[in-house]
Formats: structure tokens, sequence, C-alpha cells
């Protein structure tokens, strides 16, 4: 077939894939109470998907515990299990939690019974003490800290 010319390739009418980047930034749900359903995850990644996506105000107190536990406990390691931030050190297990709630954010000292002063909020769990932040509530770094620092150098949960 002297004096034709070949054909040229037909383009594909579909679309381009999305990039993995946009695919994996779907938000995160929240269920009751506004607390974010992240995946379970271990290190800095899935601790701050999770801050991210807490509501309002609330995001800003996980901002702030964040930082004040990291300024504290440099090297921490962090996880989200039950979507819940956690804690911990290495091979000692976890020492704090936070979940959200309708009107407040809640830590969790795993050991709280144990620190000084005890936290106030009483648990059903012998050894567990609860911090309870509110909207308007003005955090007390320092004591804030003194409980990091001493739940730190406890013995762990290991969840």
């Amino acid at each position: 077939m002297a004096g034709k010319t070949p054909k040229t390739p037909k383009t594909s009418a579909k679309p381009a894939k999305k990039s993995a980047a946009k695919r994996n930034t779907v938000k995160p749900r929240l269920l009751a109470g506004g607390n974010p359903q992240v995946a379970k995850g271990y290190g800095e990644a899935p601790v701050q998907a999770y801050i991210a996506a807490m509501p309002g105000w609330k995001r800003d107190v996980g901002r702030k515990l964040d930082a004040l536990i990291v300024r504290t406990i440099p090297g921490v390691h962090k996880a989200v299990k039950w979507n819940s931030p956690l804690y911990g050190m290495e091979g000692q297990g976890w020492f704090l939690g936070i979940h959200v709630f309708t009107r407040y954010v809640k830590v969790a000292f795993f050991r709280g019974a144990s620190l000084h002063p005890v936290p106030p909020g009483k648990s059903k769990q012998q050894h567990t003490r609860y911090l309870d932040i509110h909207e308007n509530d003005e955090l007390d770094e320092a004591q804030f800290a003194a409980w990091v620092k001493q739940a730190s150098e406890l013995p762990g949960e290991l969840m």
C-alpha cells in the first residue's frame, strides 16, 4: 500500500487518574461528640491527622497539648488507636491519651492516681485520672507539663 501514510494512534478519552496525594486527602469522619475517626497508625502523621480533624476550638487545644507534650518529652512516641492519640515511651507503653467529646477534650493520664497533685477527673479505672478541657478553660501549662513529665516516668499501659 504505497503512498498511504500510517494512521496515528487515537488518544484515550479517559480522564487522567488523580494523583496519589489527592486520593489520600479524604477528611476523617467525625464520630459521636465530634471525635475524628482516624485509622490506627504509629508516629507523627496519624496524630497530626487526628489533630487537624478535631472540630472548631478543639483543634487549637489539640495543637497546644501536642506541642506541650513534645516540648516536655522530646522523642515521645505517638500513635492513634481507638480514634485517640496516644503518647508513650519506647518499650514502656502509653502514659497519656486524648479524646474529643461534644463539650470538651479529655486527657487521660493512665497512671494519673500516682501523679502529684492528682488530676481532678476521677475514673472507673483505679489508676486513671482525667483532665477535661472546655472551650473557655485556661490550661495551666506548667501543671500540665509537670503531669506529663511525671507520667512519662511511670510504667505505661500496654495497648
